[in-house]
């Protein structure tokens, strides 16, 4: 083929390309222009790949010529959960906050998932959405995923997968959230499905942001492996056109190899655990949109954690083991309670609280004093935000288990949620008694001391959490959170010192 085609006219081809689909074909990728190009060639109806390129430098090219190429020269290569530690930082920080801060307010998240390929990512970010709401029916919920590709949006639009698709997946995604038919292929389940749109977009060409393709207002952009692809000077242009996509704050998330600052002037990047993320706005106005957000940590309707052993020490007991050799405890009660923990971690807190409630109803003499169960059940009823429900139920796990410092500090959490500092501040006070090395108490101290202008009191509430932090390693996630590291509430903390004046 290459002695068909002269030099001169792969680079003409190669340039046209470029300004109208962002591809860049340098002469390393020469290769996989000239195999990509064949089959578009045969596709368009020419045995001759030097005839159809003379074809088609004659004139601008139209759409479906377009589509012809695009459906060969783009990699489809993608899978569920691709690339993890992005999809953690989602799900624990970035996700949970915005969920917070909407909650009771404008209960909505926009999402767009550009170049979605075959729509493993957009389902993904689907199941990670349907996950952390369980009242999503309450939500205005849009993942808008787009791609150049025609045929990649057919497949995706279908929603069946093979194995290939789960490779290096959790096993929990295909179990909950796919149905195994009998040829072997796994279907997205409906009510994952119908929260994500699908529509061609070409992200050189096409106008945005724009409300006609919902690429405007957006909380999230995953624009991951497409960047690599583009020449340099579409990548600014796609970029400035993203951002302008987003709303203040909004989050670009890249792949880690073009994870590059140099590229984003418009963005600030944020270091999360493996993985380095883009947010819309200038340093010192992100720094202080995030101090404001994570100081009501406490107030957050972030989902908490599984119970974890009442002991002194709450960084050195494993989740759950509570459940584990309980006085009195009935087998069929124990398996209910081990099916409610799981029902826990999958999000499912109706589920959960129903199933406990009715048990305990059922088997109240051998149940209503137990802390797991009590434990649970109050967690449930808190993140479903039905808090008058969740502080009976939370005093009562005080009453059985009196020493238990998680049990005052999520009856202070309750209370703050609700609105009612001042009768949290008591139950923070015994947490701290009843263990002083409880990081998260001492700072809501602190905030609630602010609150009340009482700076040398919060300075005091707040050297002693940053005292604390300094025994943690900085990726340590903090006890009582899924989502707060060391390192970012050391940070918090110092810039509220130095914001506020506290001394």
């Amino acid at each position: 083929m290459s002695r068909q085609v002269q030099e001169a006219q792969w680079s003409q081809l190669s340039e046209l390309i470029a300004g109208s689909m962002g591809l860049h074909f340098p002469r390393e990728r020469q290769e996989d222009l000239e195999r990509g190009f064949t089959s578009a060639a045969q596709e368009l109806g020419f045995e001759d790949a030097a005839v159809c390129m003379d074809w088609l430098l004659t004139e601008p090219l139209n759409k479906s010529q377009l589509q012809v190429l695009a459906s060969h020269l783009t990699i489809g290569e993608t899978y569920f959960y691709r690339d993890p530690q992005l999809l953690e930082a989602m799900a624990e920080q970035i996700l949970p906050e915005l969920i917070r801060n909407r909650r009771g307010r404008d209960q909505r998240l926009h999402i767009w998932s550009a170049a979605c390929c075959s729509g493993e990512e957009a389902y993904t970010l689907a199941i990670l959405v349907h996950r952390l709401l369980p009242d999503l029916h309450d939500w205005r919920v849009t993942i808008t995923a787009t791609d150049i590709n025609t045929r990649f949006l057919q497949k995706a639009s279908v929603g069946r997968y093979g194995e290939w698709s789960f490779r290096d997946t959790p096993a929990w995604l295909k179990q909950r959230y796919f149905k195994h038919s009998e040829n072997g292929l796994y279907t997205v389940i409906p009510e994952i499905k119908k929260l994500v749109t699908f529509a061609h977009l070409n992200l050189v060409e096409d106008t945005y942001p724009s409300s006609a393709t919902d690429t405007n207002g957006l909380d999230v952009i995953f624009c991951r492996n497409v960047l690599m692809y583009f020449t340099p000077r579409q990548v600014k242009k796609v970029i400035s056109n993203l951002s302008g996509t987003l709303v203040e704050d909004g989050w670009l998330i890249v792949s880690p190899s073009e994870a590059s600052q140099a590229l984003f002037p418009q963005f600030t990047s944020v270091n999360f655990p493996g993985a380095i993320l883009f947010q819309k706005g200038e340093a010192s106005h992100i720094a202080e949109t995030r101090l404001k957000q994570v100081s009501e940590f406490t107030t957050s309707t972030t989902p908490l954690p599984l119970p974890r052993e009442s002991t002194t020490d709450l960084r050195e007991n494993p989740e759950s083991s509570a459940l584990n050799d309980q006085p009195g405890m009935t087998a069929p009660f124990h398996d209910v309670l081990a099916t409610a923990q799981v029902l826990y971690k999958e999000g499912h807190y109706a589920e959960v609280a129903d199933n406990l409630l009715a048990v305990l109803s059922e088997h109240h003499s051998k149940s209503s004093s137990n802390p797991a169960v009590l434990s649970l059940l109050t967690r449930a009823l808190a993140n479903l935000g039905r808090l008058t429900t969740a502080l009976i139920w939370c005093d009562r796990w005080i009453e059985a288990d009196k020493l238990n410092p998680a049990a005052h500090y999520l009856r202070a959490v309750i209370l703050l949620e609700h609105g009612d500092p001042e009768r949290a501040r008591p139950s923070l006070q015994r947490t701290v008694y009843l263990h002083p090395g409880f990081v998260l108490a001492h700072f809501a101290l602190g905030n609630i001391a602010r609150g009340r202008k009482r700076m040398h009191e919060a300075g005091r509430y707040f050297s002693n959490a940053l005292r604390l932090l300094r025994d943690y390693e900085p990726n340590d996630l903090l006890p009582e959170t899924d989502c707060l590291t060391a390192s970012r509430l050391t940070e918090i903390i110092t810039i509220a010192i130095a914001k506020k004046n506290i001394s």
